[in-house]
């Protein structure tokens, strides 16, 4: 699948959907859990949104035991990098509370990779 600008600026098109690609960009890789801290909503809405996210190609998952971690798709094209990462620096202001209440998040899963 070939990941087309408005296809990639739909998937973004939405505020959840837009802070959950900025925070996984920046984080690498986060689960649900993490995902619900973060945003303070309610996980069935999260998980909505990280499937609408990953049928547009934008992430992907892996499972790890009872967690599924969430990363940026590894096809994803480098343009499209590129600009998760110029809007995560350009806006640091508008997720500064995400990132603060993930910081703050106690038992964050661990990672084996």
């Amino acid at each position: 699948m070939s990941l087309t600008p408005d296809q990639f600026c739909k998937s973004l098109a939405d505020e959840t959907r837009a802070r959950i690609a900025l925070l996984v960009a920046g984080e690498q890789e986060l689960c649900v859990c993490e995902l619900t801290c973060a945003l303070d909503e309610i996980q069935p809405k999260i998980s909505r949104h990280l499937a609408q996210l990953r049928s547009s190609g934008v992430l992907a998952d892996r499972r790890q035991g009872q967690w599924i971690y969430y990363r940026l798709h590894p096809d994803l094209p480098e343009w499209a990098v590129e600009i998760l990462k110029v809007m995560r620096k350009s806006h640091k202001e508008w997720l500064a509370d995400n990132v603060s209440r993930l910081c703050a998040m106690d038992d964050r899963p661990q990672r084996c990779c």
